[in-house]
Order: structure tokens, then sequence, then C-alpha cells
């Protein structure tokens, strides 16, 4: 199994404050399954990332594995931008995250399910 985190779970266990996503992000380490990410994901928590906490997003993301955003990924995202855009308001960054999660068949752990409605991907819960 390999799940792929969203921003959003990112953030959550970074800060801690969720005690939840504390113990299911405590239960996936311990299971064995590959934790991904996308470039997005690293460069959403980037972005975001405090100076005081810089070290500790290196850390996670060093002990995480990146996939590769590529010709593939791209392309999908564009079809899912074509098809769940007007309808869902979908938008670039979730699209390459949805198209990294369906392309290596990977679940997405979210908070925010209602920005992916496409099909074909499947969530951890």
């Amino acid at each position: 199994m390999s799940v792929l985190l969203d921003t959003d779970v990112v953030i959550e266990i970074q800060r801690g404050r969720d005690r939840q996503i504390g113990a299911q992000w405590a239960d996936l380490v311990t299971s064995g399954a590959m934790i991904l990410y996308s470039p997005v994901v690293a460069a959403e928590t980037w972005a975001g990332a405090r100076p005081q906490e810089r070290s500790h997003v290196e850390s996670f993301f060093d002990a995480l594995v990146c996939l590769p955003a590529d010709d593939r990924t791209g392309r999908l995202a564009g079809e899912l931008l074509h098809k769940y855009a007007r309808s869902h308001s979908l938008e670039v960054p979730d699209a390459l995250i949805a198209a990294a999660a369906i392309q290596h068949k990977a679940s997405l752990w979210t908070r925010n399910r209602k920005h992916y409605p496409m099909t074909g991907l499947s969530f951890y819960s």
C-alpha cells in the first residue's frame, strides 16, 4: 500500500494540533506503507513554513518519497482540469496531486475530499 499526503494533512502533522491526525499518522508510519508526497505539496508546505519550522519540515520530507511530476502527471492533471474545473472549481495544484495519486495507484490522505471529485481516486482514512 502507498499513501500520498495532501498539503492540509502535512501541515496538521507538522503542527501537531489535531490528535486524530496525529494518531492516524503514527499508525501509518508503523504500518509499513510507502508514504509519498508530490512536489506541489512540498511547494505549498515550504511556502507556509515558519522560520522555526524549517528544519523540522526538511527532516519530515527527507523521510518520505517524492513522486516525480512528469509529462504523464501533467497530461492527466490537464484532463482532470478539463473535466472538473468548471463544475467543481478544481485548481491546478489539486489536479496535479490527484493525478499523481491516480498515476501511482496511491491512496490520497486529505481532509478536503470535496476538492477531489474525480473517479479513479482512492482515499486514505
